[in-house]
């Protein structure tokens, strides 16, 4: 979304909603906490469309492989760029609009009980596509892994390295910064909570799918786990049955941000995405017929 010229009442991040219906207003103000107002939707993935895809991308012989996630998160960025009320959120009792298309994720430096996370961020510019988004996050996590550092966990170690009283107030102030808008850029541009969309991979690692909370620090309204590859019974057109492999995703949302059968049309289109992945070589601005 191009960015409006900023009025009273509008973050550096977001356009207040001026317009919104009374419903939405009323909610902000009665049910003021994120976490008070999850939704969470479970879908199940069939992963031959996917797993087709790639071994056609990757047989093309790129240095960074294509992988599942890069199908899923451009997924979502599109899925988010062509159902904007996905990219909403409550903050201060008053409900905005994102002026960027943004997803986070936390990355391992290795895989090592005592490895350091870092924490990357994707921009879902209009244009983007599958290929873009591919090497965004190579340029992320290759940079990442060969020691880089991220501005807002040099923070963190920071506020740690200091006496405990006083790193506690500048935390509790930094709280009271984020709820006005005003916590600095520099400690937040790499912050995964401030993302329009929070993912974590837990399949990478070799875990089911589950539910996540949403969190009352930053501005994210959907944060979406990836669970592990397993096989599962699907049933054809005919009725019969076949074994394949599937994935499961946790979707947690607010549902504050819109209404049931809004979600309900989102996930429909993150679906027929993920059921037709060339569709995401085409620009995420661009719109297309799935239902």
């Amino acid at each position: 979304m191009a960015e409006q010229k900023r009025r009273w009442g509008d973050r550096r991040d977001a356009t207040l909603l001026r317009d919104a219906d009374a419903m939405h207003f009323i909610m902000g103000v009665v049910y003021p906490s994120r976490p008070d107002n999850e939704a969470y939707i479970s879908e199940r993935i069939d992963l031959t469309p996917i797993k087709e895809y790639l071994a056609q991308k990757n047989g093309e012989g790129p240095d960074f492989k294509y992988t599942m996630f890069h199908v899923i998160l451009t997924a979502l960025l599109k899925t988010i760029t062509l159902r904007p009320k996905l990219n909403r959120f409550y903050k201060n009792e008053n409900y905005y609009q994102r002026h960027e298309i943004t997803a986070g994720f936390t990355m391992k430096k290795s895989f090592d009980d005592h490895a350091e996370e870092a924490l990357a961020f994707i921009h879902g510019k209009g244009d983007a596509t599958v290929d873009s988004v591919h090497d965004e996050i190579r340029d992320q996590v290759t940079g990442y892994r060969g020691g880089k550092h991220d501005a807002t966990g040099d923070a963190m170690e920071l506020f740690r390295r200091l006496p405990r009283f006083l790193s506690k107030f500048i935390v509790h102030f930094l709280m009271w910064m984020d709820k006005h808008g005003w916590v600095p850029k520099s400690l937040i541009e790499n912050d995964a909570n401030y993302a329009s969309v929070f993912l974590t991979n837990l399949g990478s690692i070799k875990l089911k799918c589950g539910y996540h909370h949403l969190s009352t620090w930053g501005t994210t309204s959907l944060f979406v786990v990836i669970g592990e590859k397993k096989w599962s019974p699907v049933y054809d057109e005919n009725g019969f049955v076949r074994m394949t492999e599937t994935l499961d995703l946790g979707l947690t949302v607010d549902e504050r941000i819109a209404d049931g059968y809004y979600f309900s049309r989102s996930v429909r289109l993150l679906k027929y995405l993920l059921e037709h992945p060339r569709e995401l070589e085409k620009p995420l601005q661009e719109e297309i017929d799935y239902e």
